[in-house]
């Protein structure tokens, strides 16, 4: 057995994972010497050798649809670069990244582009994640800096969740305050529109309007003046602007009353959230996207942090203000300047000075002082043909922009679109004139930096497949081609790493408080085996910082931090007759952006195969909408075909959709393309959580189920199906389908009877529109088909396993497989509810009904469920409150 130490690839807690290559293959367990997450993992984390399948993989370079050796591809870009730049300049390329990429990757490119290309134009999808978060930071500490530790959340006497769904999210910082709540009593407020399972061990939920953020700590921050609960000695030595600050609460927030109507709260829960933080010393505010994805994503940073430096509560142990990121590097870009309005090593990009500088460390005449355009302007000057020449790397922005119909349409026009990716199929590398093949998690080498600023080794376990590369080698390679090879020449990841070490320190005097020039001289061996440990490291700490400005000292020039005076605003676009209803977005529990990796596991899938509008039932009732019913939801910017779920955790005149599904995997479910560009105007980063829509029922005629082997390619019969979604099964892919008219099915039913070499069993029952057929070869199953007037009920997980068998069917599997249901009992275990530990539905309810549990701690004792991450654990209670135990006769 060999193991291999690295660090989970999903949200921004950056989890240690140990890798184990045994007889039977690869496991993965957390890492109990990894100060992220102590060995504790997630339902993601614990299936991610259930994602290493080789299907999908894009393996080969190719120019212009034909496979081309890396020399020729490498030419091709940097020769169409050139071009770009001596007929438009260099304003005409641009590159759009992700926090998917590793650190050095980062740095390569930033190099490249900023530096030697001379182009501004480099930004990350972190601005959908972070980017008003940074521009808080900055605003009051001076840096982009999360001053806390993990840690302190465990020391916290008060935790407030603000705009994070911490348990679906983060769940292993989740078990973390679960831990606190159990030992020590942790107080838990959760400020949300929603009730998610973040408010399950609640004290508090406060169930704000949406947007209203600002108001709602502009009161607090006047309710800690008037109550005297402010710090004056700190204020005066530490703090500039608190005045004004103070000044603007007062004014629009000082009565309680006020906010309470504002927010659409109870003056009972505002002042009970109010006096709590008041009165807790040592509280830790965790925030993440409903914050900062936002028109006033920044202001609603800086409101917070108002609250945190009048009160002296910045980098305390259990006393600090907490950004949580959603990317495993999305810091770690930032530490680089990757985003288009930073430089490497925090500098910036309109300070001449640093501009020089950072032009004299790199050799780099082509670096201009300025910003490059954000995301979304980025996109827009490519679709109005500014820029010529866009490199995407690791990251499907056809997906995951807002007004993704334009952004596609940008990508269309643009004369040369290059993407490196590890996926062969993806909705913007439909758009690709070069295609280059990366490596994936399992394949990089190199580092990340967490939510706590805690760098850790991303380490390889398995070997590049077919012509895959890292992506700092193909920047490289580019790089050489245009003629700057002595910059570029790297010969593995240590170098780029003790290069970008170097940076952090050069001329920095303390000025910058990223500095990690205390492994600037760090041998190849010595960076293989680094252990996790956070920034700053310099030579006065070789062991890393845990906090920072816990002496009252920050990294404005004099030292002080600053409160801002912010203001509410109402978000851009309101509810109107044609829109009532608005829709917030976010991730599911088991899922990851896109679902390039994590669709690849059944047991991931299986949680919630498909996405959900989900509605508060008497804002279903109103709009004509039964449960599990097929919806059509518009904008002002596009619509889409989704399943209705009602809820009361929703807020009545709110609605969600997840934003995990794309073109490759439904009919129509982007749900970008209803969200509108409207960004902050700080941060650019656009706002997803406050979209009017309107929902209106879609009447279907019929519906059904199509299960495929796991490898196949979906029939081209699917484009005349108006509603279908595909998901993994254990051995097979499943499609949801249904429509409108009979003739949808019929197109699709003959196709798949066309193939030749099959037997065929097959039902039908014209009189009930129902049709059930399934196909084999040498007695394997190879397709299958259910056809109903009503959704069919059909044991998705048992049929799902016979396409993973190697030898012919079951007599009684074959004799059940046009019922669609499992001959034997115990067999289909229902819709999954604990992913860790694979535990079904239909057990838990059993366990209940036949009164083996009548609680979630009982469930856990006899199946395991909500034992791993815990995330489950919410919706363990909801379906014991709804399963009764059988009364005895």
């Amino acid at each position: 057995m060999t193991e291999t130490c690295t660090t989970c690839p999903y949200c921004g807690v950056g989890c240690g994972v140990v890798v184990t290559e045994g007889r039977t293959g690869w496991s993965v367990g957390g890492d109990a010497s990894h100060p992220a997450n102590l060995g504790r993992l997630c339902s993601k984390g614990s299936a991610l050798t259930e994602t290493l399948r080789p299907e999908g993989r894009l393996l080969y370079p190719t120019v212009d649809g034909q496979r081309r050796p890396w020399s020729e591809a490498v030419e091709a870009v940097a020769s169409r670069l050139q071009e770009t730049l001596d007929q438009y300049g260099p304003s005409a390329v641009a590159f759009y990244v992700s926090g998917q990429l590793l650190t050095e990757d980062y740095y390569v490119a930033n190099k490249l582009l900023k530096g030697f290309v001379g182009s501004p134009h480099i930004d990350t999808n972190s601005r959908l994640c972070m980017a008003s978060t940074v521009v808080g930071h900055k605003r009051a500490f001076g840096a982009d800096v999360v001053p806390g530790s993990y840690e302190d959340i465990e020391l916290a006497e008060l935790v407030l969740l603000v705009g994070s769904n911490l348990a679906w999210c983060h769940p292993v910082l989740h078990q973390r305050l679960l831990h606190a709540q159990r030992q020590r009593g942790t107080r838990l407020i959760v400020i949300d529109p929603r009730r998610s399972a973040s408010c399950d061990t609640a004290d508090l939920h406060l169930p704000l309007a949406p947007g209203s953020d600002v108001m709602l700590f502009n009161g607090l921050l006047a309710y800690l003046e008037q109550q005297n609960a402010i710090s004056p000695d700190y204020l005066t030595a530490h703090v500039d602007g608190a005045e004004q600050a103070f000044a603007t609460a007062r004014t629009e927030a000082g009565d309680i009353a006020t906010v309470a109507r504002h927010c659409q709260l109870s003056v009972e829960a505002v002042l009970a959230f109010y006096q709590a933080f008041a009165t807790t010393a040592r509280t830790v505010t965790v925030f993440s996207q409903g914050v900062n994805q936002s028109s006033q994503g920044s202001d609603k940073v800086n409101a917070i942090l108002n609250c945190h430096l009048a009160t002296g509560r910045v980098g305390k142990p259990g006393s600090t203000p907490f950004s949580v990121t959603g990317q495993p590097n999305a810091m770690g870009g930032r530490e680089v300047g990757g985003l288009a309005n930073q430089l490497a090593a925090h500098m910036n990009p309109n300070d001449p000075a640093d501009v020089e500088r950072l032009g004299r460390f790199w050799q780099a005449p082509a670096l201009r002082v300025g910003e490059g355009l954000k995301a979304i302007d980025m996109f827009r000057a490519i679709h109005d043909g500014r820029i010529k020449f866009l490199w995407v790397m690791a990251t499907n922005p056809a997906v995951s922009l807002p007004e993704s119909d334009m952004v596609r349409d940008a990508l269309a026009r643009c004369p040369t679109v290059v993407v490196s990716d590890v996926i062969d199929s993806t909705d913007t590398l439909r758009h690709a004139h070069i295609t280059l093949p990366a490596a994936a998690w399992g394949e990089k080498d190199g580092t990340v930096t967490n939510s706590e600023r805690r760098i850790s080794r991303q380490r390889p376990f398995l070997p590049l497949p077919g012509e895959a590369r890292p992506d700092w080698w193909i920047i490289s390679a580019v790089g050489t081609a245009l003629g700057h090879g002595a910059a570029f020449d790297y010969h593995g990841p240590a170098d780029i790493f003790r290069e970008h070490a170097r940076l952090s320190g050069f001329e920095n005097d303390g000025r910058r408080a990223f500095d990690i020039s205390g492994l600037a001289t760090i041998s190849t061996t010595a960076y293989h085996q680094m252990p996790p440990i956070q920034w700053p490291v310099t030579a006065a700490d070789p062991a890393g910082t845990a906090r920072l400005y816990g002496d009252g000292l920050f990294t404005h020039p004099n030292g002080k931090a600053r409160m801002l005076a912010v203001a509410a605003a109402l978000p851009k676009e309101q509810a109107s007759a044609d829109f009532p209803l608005i829709l917030n977005t976010g991730r599911y529990r088991d899922q990851w952006h896109t679902m390039t990796r994590t669709g690849l596991s059944p047991r991931l899938s299986a949680h919630r195969p498909e996405p959900l509008l989900e509605i508060h039932p008497a804002d279903a009732a109103r709009h004509g909408l039964e449960d599990g019913q097929l919806a059509q939801v518009h904008s002002r910017h596009g619509e889409l075909l989704v399943r209705i779920q009602h809820s009361d955790s929703q807020r009545q005149g709110d609605v969600f959709l997840p934003i995990h599904w794309s073109d490759s995997n439904s009919a129509k479910a982007v749900v970008s393309r209803l969200i509108s560009a409207h960004a902050d105007p700080f941060s650019g980063q656009p706002e997803s959580k406050h979209m009017p829509v309107s929902v209106a029922p879609f009447a279907t005629r019929w519906s059904g189920l199509l299960f495929l082997p796991a490898d196949a390619e979906p029939p081209p019969a699917l484009a005349t199906i108006p509603y279908w979604c595909r998901h993994s099964g254990t051995g097979a892919s499943v499609i949801e389908l249904a429509g409108d008219q009979p003739e949808q099915w019929n197109d699709l039913h003959h196709a798949l009877q066309s193939a030749p070499g099959h037997d065929y069993l097959q039902y039908q029952d014209q009189a009930r529109s129902s049709v059930r057929l399934a196909w084999l070869r040498d007695g394997r199953l190879q397709g299958s088909l259910f056809i109903a007037k009503d959704r069919p009920t059909v044991a998705r997980g048992w049929m799902s396993t016979l396409f993973a068998s190697t030898d012919p069917l079951a007599p009684e599997d074959r004799v059940a497989l046009l019922a669609g249901q499992a001959p034997r009992s115990g067999e289909d275990q229902g819709p999954l509810v604990c992913a860790c530990l694979s535990v079904g539905l239909k057990a838990i309810q059993a366990a209940v009904t036949e009164g083996r549990a009548a609680t979630a701690e009982e469930i856990g004792k006899l199946l395991g469920a909500g034992t791993g991450c815990g995330s489950c654990v919410s919706e363990i209670k909801e379906i014991i409150r709804h399963a009764k135990p059988a009364v005895a006769a």
